[in-house]
């Protein structure tokens, strides 16, 4: 795998919104930040670009994506919010120019599908947190974007809460990947699905009723997915809920994973602080990375403190 090189003061990032409309008014703590670590911010032509509730048709998404990716002065892109849409601009893009000059591509919800495409042709990518939102965000959460992006990521380390469930210790190396279990649902099937086969999963979602959470974690288990894995990162599973609160399914989504989960013995944490919360670390997928759970926490960690390159 390609890992793009580290920013420096006076690069350019340019922000981009492949997914739902946003202003630029809803990106001015983001850019800010951008600028405070000594980075020039490009906006994409899609800022403030309406058609529905998405920044323009999927081709014009597309092409602003792609103009960002073939511009040598952009040494990294922000997608600017998730929602729904960046599945759509997979047709109309070449993202094989980044095999000979990667760059990151930085996002996590509906961008998964970026992190998908991007692992089948060789590059890592940033599931971290994006500009939209930003100012509500953790000092951890922004300062492991800035760690990443300026190649000291730093190892990310968690105490295990009361009553969280029980975890698989043990330590193990391997290949980062995943993100949101509802888009890697909708990948299976397609040329971006992934493989997860002796690979570190991570896995995490937002707002999704809990009988629709078993069907997407049984479609993984009846995949082999789980059978598969060298190890398994459960983020936030944040915001699950019953259609009728009188009538509830009766498991939490945590729960749901760990019952699907029954016969395998690698390493598994929940809990880890990535996803749709506050706290919200920045994951270098595609990268290998070193994942150790005991009874009392656990740590995910990336380059020279995991071993690996």
């Amino acid at each position: 795998m390609i890992t793009p090189p580290a920013l420096v003061p006076g690069d350019t990032i340019a922000i981009i919104p492949t997914a739902r409309a946003i202003s630029e008014e809803e990106l001015r703590d983001g850019i800010a930040l951008a600028k405070s670590w000594g980075l020039k911010v490009k906006l994409g032509a899609g800022i403030g670009r309406k058609a529905f509730q998405q920044a323009g048709s999927a081709s014009a998404r597309a092409a602003d994506l792609q103009a960002a990716l073939n511009d040598d002065a952009v040494k990294a892109v922000w997608c600017a919010r998730g929602g729904y849409g960046t599945v759509q601009l997979l047709e109309h893009l070449d993202l094989s120019m980044l095999r000979n000059k990667p760059k990151w591509i930085i996002g996590f919800s509906d961008v998964t599908v970026l992190h998908s495409a991007l692992q089948h042709i060789g590059v890592c990518s940033l599931h971290a947190q994006m500009p939209f939102n930003i100012g509500d965000k953790t000092p951890a959460c922004i300062e492991s974007l800035k760690a990443a992006l300026f190649n000291a990521p730093q190892p990310v380390r968690y105490a295990i809460q009361p009553g969280t469930l029980p975890m698989h210790p043990g330590t193990v190396e391997g290949l980062l990947t995943g993100g949101n279990i509802s888009v890697l649902l909708s990948l299976r099937g397609t040329p971006m699905d992934l493989d997860p086969t002796g690979k570190i999963l991570f896995l995490e979602d937002l707002d999704e009723l809990l009988y629709h959470f078993d069907r997407m974690v049984m479609n993984l288990k009846l995949g082999c997915w789980f059978s598969k894995l060298a190890g398994l990162v459960v983020g936030g599973v944040t915001d699950m809920h019953d259609k009728n609160p009188q009538d509830p399914f009766g498991l939490s989504a945590e729960t749901i994973i760990s019952r699907a989960l029954e016969g395998t013995s690698y390493p598994v944490c929940f809990g880890f602080p990535a996803g749709h919360i506050a706290d919200n670390r920045a994951l270098v997928l595609g990268q290998n990375a070193k994942l150790s759970v005991t009874h009392e926490g656990a740590s995910l960690s990336f380059g020279k403190e995991g071993s690996m390159t």
